[in-house]
């Protein structure tokens, strides 16, 4: 088993990048049955209703195809036809009690000023020229993205890097000090006010719910005291003080200030202290594994969500097996432990569980024509999804979507243009339609 994504994830403003965890893999089709090729994978009966879930929350985004997206620079959006561009906002907060009102004079993040001249700051508001009032960096990427026809994507990972904590288990303390709960959560609404009536997609904290859950000795959200009635009284004065009440208090006020976004949380296979992704048993019960961890989202509030996301790896295989001397390979024949099969099987029970459609996240960009150095690092995540979307789609997913989990990773600009030529083929091709039948 490898070690949880505890102490990995990492952000690097300006860059909007940074982080990831562990994802899903494991095998649900029971002992030693093990599915052939060109079959929907473990466990999955397409057309047994739960897939739909995809189309219909497709039907509200005004797509019917399962979606394609990244993280990428302006040239590599228009290179190809993405639904989805998406991006981070972490690093740090603003000092003062509420979000600055100018970049240019009295804001400040972690003692720096926000200012141009003084090198600018680490508050992600303040991440443009400092005459434009803050929030411009948000407002222009969401703008550019739709100018583009695509949906724009954030995820707001802002707990752990504005904490001062290490991260996992000491981070959560910082939650329960109302000072700094309360400048994140009014961040968190200054964030919303950007977003206001737009059509975006939101990710709230990726790992920080799975910290919640894996921690406490009874792996419950309500073990965890958190400061959320002292902190922001206004939106969250009737929630709980404690893991479930933030998570809850989060997605309501999605719903008061940006009333027109879809909102998800973040499902992490590692957070029943068992990490699925690399499982070898053929007779591990991972639809329970990945019962618990959806009972646990659901308990900090996701029915009241969207979407939930997983992810695969948080760094490219290449790049692992280089740097650390051990890699995790998802069989691409889907033969041996693990393999795709497994990560869909997997992905489908937490869909199930929840009643909410995944979207695949941070998928690692690599090829295996890749030189493994530099920043092109082999792997075969995108040309396992992009040439099998029905298995996707028929797991109840409805977004495969693209990134580097860090700046040592292979990016779309940097895989020689294997993304871009899988997208062009995929939409080409017609898309994968959500609802798949017999």
């Amino acid at each position: 088993m490898r070690t949880p994504a505890l102490f990995r994830r990492k952000c690097w403003p300006f860059l909007a990048a940074g982080l990831l965890a562990v994802a899903g893999c494991s095998d649900s089709s029971g002992p030693g049955e093990e599915p052939g090729p060109g079959t929907d994978g473990p466990g999955v009966t397409p057309g047994d209703g739960s897939e739909c879930l995809g189309a219909k929350f497709l039907t509200t985004l005004g797509k019917s195809t399962v979606l394609v997206g990244a993280k990428m620079e302006d040239d590599t959006a228009k290179a190809a036809p993405f639904d989805v561009r998406y991006l981070y906002l972490s690093a740090g907060l603003f000092d003062s009690k509420d979000a600055c009102n100018s970049c240019a004079s009295g804001c400040t993040s972690d003692g720096a000023s926000c200012a141009n001249d003084a090198g600018g700051c680490g508050w992600w508001g303040c991440w443009q020229y400092d005459q434009d009032p803050p929030g411009a960096y948000l407002r222009d990427f969401i703008k550019t993205a739709q100018e583009n026809g695509q949906i724009p994507f954030i995820t707001y990972y802002e707990a752990y890097q504005a904490s001062g904590f290490a991260e996992g288990k000491d981070q959560l303390k910082a939650l329960n000090d109302a000072a700094f709960l309360g400048r994140y959560l009014a961040d968190w609404r200054f964030l919303l006010k950007q977003v206001g009536q737009e059509k975006v997609l939101l990710q709230i904290e990726p790992d920080m719910w799975a910290y919640l859950q894996y921690f406490p000795n009874d792996g419950k959200a309500q073990s965890t005291p958190v400061a959320v009635k002292a902190a922001n009284p206004t939106d969250c004065g009737t929630q709980e003080n404690n893991g479930a009440g933030l998570g809850r208090c989060m997605i309501s006020m999605v719903r008061k200030y940006a009333p027109n976004a879809k909102v998800g949380l973040h499902a992490s296979a590692w957070a029943t202290k068992m990490d699925v992704s690399g499982n070898m048993d053929p007779s591990f019960d991972v639809a329970g594994e990945a019962n618990k961890v959806a009972d646990f989202l659901m308990s900090v509030g996701a029915g009241d969500t969207d979407f939930v996301t997983v992810e695969a790896s948080d760094r490219d295989a290449g790049w692992y097996q280089k740097t650390t001397g051990s890699a995790v390979w998802w069989d691409p024949e889907n033969r041996q432990l693990p393999h795709f099969h497994q990560a869909l099987s997997w992905a489908k029970a937490v869909s199930a569980r929840m009643n909410k459609p995944h979207m695949w996240w941070q998928l690692p960009v690599g090829n295996m024509a890749l030189s493994n150095s530099g920043k092109q690092w082999r792997d075969n995540r995108v040309d396992y999804f992009l040439t099998h979307p029905g298995e996707v789609a028929a797991a109840g997913g409805v977004a495969m979507l693209f990134g580097a989990g860090n700046d040592e990773q292979t990016t779309p600009e940097t895989d020689n243009g294997n993304l871009v030529n899988r997208v062009k083929a995929y939409k080409d091709a017609g898309g994968q339609p959500a609802c798949v039948k017999n």
